[in-house]
């Protein structure tokens, strides 16, 4: 009789042993799949939305060249190069805005991303030079306001 306790005993701790190591190993692989998401998600994020303030001071370089061209000859051929290209600029600085909002809920930076494509938009409908240089000024903060808003979500 004494052997068969011994027995059950034996098989009752190998399967306790069993179902306490099939816990641990599931949470641990919980964990390092939860940890290898975020790292993925930060790494998107980085690219994300470095790509939209790229994009935001192309756009913003772009519009910069549209309104001196502007000044100078309104109608001529070169001032439609410039303008093509600031729709251009203004294309790509759109898909990354999209970008952005796909990679965060966080209404702060998208606000902040929203803010800093119609600033720097708003460059074109200035009336003479102290009004494009305030603008001016306005969409680089506003670019600078998102990559200060944008960076926690990335550290």
């Amino acid at each position: 009789m004494e052997a068969i306790w011994t027995s059950v005993v034996a098989v009752a701790g190998t399967l306790l042993g069993s179902v306490i190591t099939y816990v641990f190993q599931r949470a641990a692989s919980a964990r390092a799949e939860g940890f290898a998401r975020s790292e993925a998600l930060r790494q998107e994020r980085i690219a994300g939305f470095g790509a939209f303030a790229a994009a935001a001071e192309d756009y913003r370089h772009g519009q910069a060249a549209r309104w001196y061209r502007g000044q100078e000859d309104a109608d001529g051929p070169g001032f439609v190069v410039v303008r093509d290209e600031a729709h251009r600029l203004r294309t790509l600085a759109r898909q990354a805005l999209y970008r952005v909002k796909l990679l965060t809920d966080d209404e702060g930076v998208v606000r902040a991303a929203e803010n800093a494509y119609r600033s720097t938009w708003d460059l074109s409908n200035a009336r003479d030079q102290a009004d494009w240089e305030a603008r001016d000024a306005e969409a680089r903060e506003a670019i600078e306001a998102f990559v200060s808003g944008a960076s926690p979500l990335v550290r």
